[in-house]
């Protein structure tokens, strides 16, 4: 399966200076993450482009607090384990015979480009690694408790390495 064959990619660009490249890496990473966890074909993503003010407002409604961050996530399933490290469970689809729609996630333009200028990373690696990064809290990984952590780090890396891009870990 191609990587762009992978997702339904529903792209939503509400603010901010986004390029015109977004879907196309956002098709790619979210691609690269459904064949490396072999999820079923079509699976649908939404990714709201937006500014650190959407953000900020969003990051305050949902989680309470009232600031800009990179990337939000809302997955349409609750996914996780209960287990520390454990593999989330598989998503489901709404009818059957068709793929799981995954859930939202949310990019602020402004955020994103200072960490990628701070951090001395090109703009789209970082771009793909919060995608990436997102896409699996939609897949029920979190890094709340250190074993968790270690799992979703490590398939970031993994993902971000088949992509050839460098870990922003190290």
């Amino acid at each position: 399966m191609e990587p762009d064959e992978a997702v339904a990619l529903d792209l939503v660009i509400e603010a901010g200076a986004w390029d015109d490249d977004l879907e196309e890496l956002a098709l790619k990473a979210c691609g690269h993450v459904a064949r490396h966890l072999d999820l079923p074909a079509g699976i649908e993503v939404v990714v709201l482009a937006c500014d650190d003010s959407r953000i900020a407002a969003l990051n305050a409604d949902f989680r309470g607090k009232p600031k800009a961050t990179n990337v939000l996530s809302w997955p349409a399933q609750e996914l996780a384990s209960a287990q520390d490290g454990g593999a989330p469970d598989a998503p489901s689809p709404d009818f059957p015979g068709m793929p799981p729609a995954l859930g939202d996630i949310a990019l602020a333009y402004e955020t994103c480009l200072a960490e990628a200028h701070a951090g001395n990373r090109a703009f789209p690696d970082h771009l793909s690694h919060l995608i990436i990064h997102g896409m699996l809290h939609l897949l029920g990984y979190d890094h709340e408790r250190d074993a968790d952590a270690a799992l979703m780090e490590g398939l970031e890396i993994a993902i971000l390495d088949e992509m050839g891009i460098q870990n922003p870990y190290s």
